[in-house]
């Protein structure tokens, strides 16, 4: 006879399906395997309930407002109801109501930091306030989770005791065994995978399709993915009309089978400015064996090894990044070795097992 599931409660905003969304997914598929029943409460419904892969209990409990905090009486009251042992936040603005609710139903708070808050926006102002806000909202709690060791420095510089911090690196599923590939042609497909908003880099991206036609080299960029704003989108699509590369883009969209967009990529560019805690869309081109350029910014640098696992570029550099992608169409570096590379360390350290792993030694510890 089984013995019965340890119930927790997530607490998500739930309005895209992006990294951190997929984060959580991939928890409540895996920490069933680690004794623990994972159930959400969205305070933002939008894209999770309908994206994701997981089939646990999912409340909708939206705020009417940014200070709306009816929906902390509400969590409360399922805490008590269905008898959650331990409430689990995401974001700011669910750590400031899952703190609420956590101290009405007297149950401990376990808090993910999967970006560092004070650069998350490009507004300076904003960040000060989120971090406020969250740091408020985080008094007693009982763990922080940050995605990777640079959020893990960053929690430290912000004041948290070690004692209180418990870094566990994120993790994906592994499609399969590595599917054999030919190397590209030279006409090579350029994936970018987010929900896009400034602080992603798409312009550096943009700019750098500009130096590449300029060197006479034949690519082309899938773009997979929402904008976060109308405004940034028309300014991204502009500025590809300016520099004459909107023809060789493909705005894609928002995808919900992310996977199946990889194989139809050679090279995943993530050219992100700030705020990357350990982003799963890397995590995931890896488990496909598609190679990956990116920013050498925070938690990046952690899971790819220049000219080894990965391609690193300073951020805000559209000229150095098509030098890199050159080089890289121009064979200076083996596109065959960089993805078994990759496929290797993401099985090896960045599973979706070890990060259910991770999260579940942070219950035990608490509940025991």
């Amino acid at each position: 006879m089984s013995k019965e599931k340890i119930k927790v409660l997530h607490v998500i905003n739930g309005e895209f399906f992006a990294g951190a969304e997929r984060v959580q997914d991939v928890l409540a598929l895996r920490l069933p395997d680690y004794g623990y029943e994972v159930g959400f409460a969205c305070i933002k419904p939008d894209q999770f309930p309908v994206c994701r892969s997981s089939t646990g209990s999912l409340f909708e409990i939206p705020m009417k407002s940014k200070f709306d905090f009816k929906p902390a009486l509400e969590i409360a009251n399922l805490i008590k109801q269905h008898r959650y042992a331990l409430l689990h936040t995401h974001t700011p603005r669910s750590a400031m109501i899952g703190r609420i609710a956590a101290w009405l139903a007297g149950v401990p708070l376990v808090h993910h930091v999967h970006s560092p808050t004070m650069r998350d926006t490009e507004s300076i102002w904003r960040n000060r306030i989120n971090t406020l806000m969250e740091r408020l909202s985080l008094i007693g709690v009982a763990q922080l989770i940050p995605v990777s060791r640079s959020l893990e420095t960053y929690l430290r510089k912000q004041g948290w005791s070690p004692s209180k911090i418990t870094m566990v690196a994120n993790g994906v599923v592994t499609p399969g065994p590595l599917a054999d590939r030919d190397d590209p042609s030279s006409d090579w497909i350029i994936g970018s995978v987010a929900l896009f908003r400034p602080r992603k880099g798409l312009e550096v991206l943009i700019q750098a399709l500009s130096h590449l036609r300029q060197m006479g080299l034949s690519v082309r960029l899938r773009a997979v993915g929402s904008f976060e704003t109308l405004e940034y989108e028309n300014a991204m699509k502009r500025m590809a009309e300016q520099l004459e590369v909107s023809d060789i883009i493909d705005w894609v969209g928002f995808v919900q089978e992310v996977d199946r967009e990889f194989p139809k990529m050679d090279i995943l560019v993530l050219p992100s400015l700030f705020g990357e805690g350990m982003p799963m869309v890397i995590l995931e081109a890896m488990a496909t064996g598609v190679p990956v350029i990116a920013s050498n910014v925070e938690g990046i640098p952690e899971v790819l090894e220049h000219g080894q696992t990965g391609l690193v570029v300073p951020p805000g550099d559209a000229k150095q990044l098509a030098v890199v992608l050159a080089d890289l169409m121009n064979k200076k570096y083996e596109w065959q070795t960089l993805r078994k590379k990759a496929y290797e360390l993401q099985v090896t350290n960045f599973s979706d097992f070890s990060m259910a792993n991770g999260v579940a030694n942070v219950y035990n510890a608490i509940l025991s």
